[in-house]
């Protein structure tokens, strides 16, 4: 039986979008600085952010195609589309972070 989603439910898919654009222009500045040697970044990390996108993007559509074929709500198959990005931003937030400004 078809249940609607409760605005809690709703919330809760606000609340990963609004952490993953965070997260995503977080990651954007990091390597923006990167790129212009104010921050600590490898090597391969403009092939990186390239590649990714294409390895979350398939992840996510997979995740919003297994969730519609089993019957899910629509606010659980855009939870399942929006988790694999999540957290791949939130993975790079870390790591870049963790790296630090370039001193010196």
């Amino acid at each position: 039986m078809f249940r609607a989603p409760s605005p809690f439910d709703l919330l809760s898919n606000v609340y990963e979008v609004g952490m993953l654009l965070a997260e995503a222009n977080a990651v954007i500045t990091m390597r923006m600085l990167g790129m212009a040697g104010l921050w600590s970044v490898t090597p391969g990390e403009n092939n990186r952010m390239v590649s990714e996108k294409i390895e979350a993007l398939n992840r996510s559509v997979t995740a919003a195609n297994r969730a519609a074929m089993t019957g899910q709500r629509p606010d659980q198959i855009a939870a399942a589309a929006l988790k694999p990005m999540r957290q791949k931003t939130r993975a790079n937030s870390k790591r870049l972070a963790k790296r630090g400004p370039k001193i010196g």
